[in-house]
């Protein structure tokens, strides 16, 4: 949960409360006048999605072999399921 401050407590002491947000990952609602007027807070850490396509371009590739396999094993999976009796796990 954010943690209330004013905008004067921020402002006197900014490098102290940029580091808890960087370093302890601490949120900090600011108020100016007993209203919330900012919220000063960690930004998400992952990738952007401009970053697809040279993740993807990462990763190990099957070999023909592995594919045809994880195909096959798709297939039998999938009729399997199609074999299944569909029961309702609700019902008396």
């Amino acid at each position: 949960m954010a943690q209330t401050l004013s905008v004067t407590e921020v402002a006197r002491h900014f490098a102290e409360y940029i580091n808890r947000v960087a370093y302890r990952g601490e949120c900090f609602v600011l108020v100016r006048g007993n209203k919330p007027v900012a919220e000063l807070r960690p930004l998400p850490v992952g990738k952007r999605l401009a970053e697809l396509p040279e993740l993807l371009a990462s990763l190990p590739h099957l070999s023909l072999v592995e594919a045809t396999e994880l195909a096959d094993d798709l297939a039998a999976a999938r009729a399997e399921l199609a074999r299944a009796e569909v029961h309702d796990p609700w019902q008396s």
